[in-house]
């Protein structure tokens, strides 16, 4: 975590900086676009109406603003950041771009927030966190502002990853740091999953063909199994079974992760679908059940689970 002294620096400020960059790279992206409207450019009016937001925030932030505003500071933003972009995240998985403009809005303005709120300490504001993303994605983009040119999203992506290498070696950084190094701890599971996968296969370490990743699930479901048997036959202390029985189902998910990247499938977005398909049948179970006269507590198994058919074979007549 980063800290803060009464001393601020440019060393102490810059991972904030970084992580708020990020951010806002998301929003140069999809809403910062050139386009005429009435005689007005887009990047114009967008440009206006960030100045706005910024104004406001200091506002709210100041004397004669919002008491709540005023006492937040990194940490209690934190938790606020993660569910704005959750919120971003599930709106742009249902396609609902009413929300989803919306929840951009909210995230932008935690962005604006945060920068605020180092700009009151001295230590960076938010016109060089959007200056300090722009100059990086230039420098990131060789292929599209040099001489060099990307003739598929793989020639991008290597050409990316070369500059980022030289950044890297200007900056004084180590170039015999590990390929896996950088991968933020704190980002979901399938996430850091999908990320080790990419980058180990960037060095040819991976699957030639998905019966071999198939094979590897099964694998590791056999070896799941194996667990399970031993446990049943040895008297193993509970905490070192749990601990070996946790690894084997580990290394089940991460290899279900691979082979969604395998199919250039985002694993978090697989298992949100499943999650979401999974609800859906459990709420329209319930209302089946309700609709023959029970409740759900007092119906057995066998009762759930045709109920539950019931509703798939209903979703599928219905697709």
């Amino acid at each position: 975590m980063l800290k803060f002294s009464n001393n601020p620096s440019n060393q102490q400020a810059r991972p904030l900086a970084d992580f708020v960059s990020t951010l806002i790279n998301y929003w140069t992206t999809l809403v910062c676009r050139l386009r005429s409207t009435a005689g007005e450019s887009r990047t114009v009016l967008a440009h206006e109406n960030l100045r706005k937001l910024i104004d406001l925030t200091a506002h709210l932030r100041g004397p004669q603003g919002c008491p709540w505003d005023r006492v937040q500071n990194y940490d209690t933003l934190k938790g606020l950041l993660l569910e704005e972009a959750y919120e971003v995240v599930d709106a742009a998985a249902a396609r609902d771009f009413d929300g989803l403009e919306e929840e951009l809005g909210d995230l932008l303005f935690l962005v604006v927030f945060y920068s605020r709120v180092a700009e009151e300490e001295g230590r960076f504001a938010i016109d060089g966190v959007i200056e300090r993303v722009h100059a990086k994605l230039v420098r990131r983009h060789p292929h599209v502002f040099g001489e060099v040119r990307a003739n598929n999203p793989g020639e991008a992506f290597q050409s990316w990853q070369a500059a980022k290498k030289q950044e890297r070696s200007a900056a004084g950084k180590p170039s015999t740091e590990s390929l896996l190094d950088g991968i933020l701890p704190s980002l979901p599971s399938t996430l850091v999953a999908h990320e080790l996968g990419t980058r180990a296969a960037e060095a040819g370490f991976d699957w030639t063909k998905v019966d071999d990743l198939l094979d590897k699930v099964e694998e590791e479901v056999q070896e799941l199994r194996q667990e399970l048997s031993a446990q049943a036959g040895n008297q193993a202390g509970e905490t070192e079974s749990a601990s070996r029985l946790e690894e084997e189902i580990g290394d089940l998910l991460f290899a279900a992760a691979n082979l969604a990247r395998f199919f250039h499938f985002d694993s978090e977005n697989c298992l949100r679908r499943a999650n979401l398909k999974f609800k859906r049948r459990f709420q329209a179970m319930e209302q089946e059940i309700l609709r023959r006269g029970k409740q759900l507590k007092e119906s057995t198994m066998e009762e759930m689970h045709a109920a539950w058919n019931d509703v798939k074979t209903a979703e599928k007549n219905e697709s």
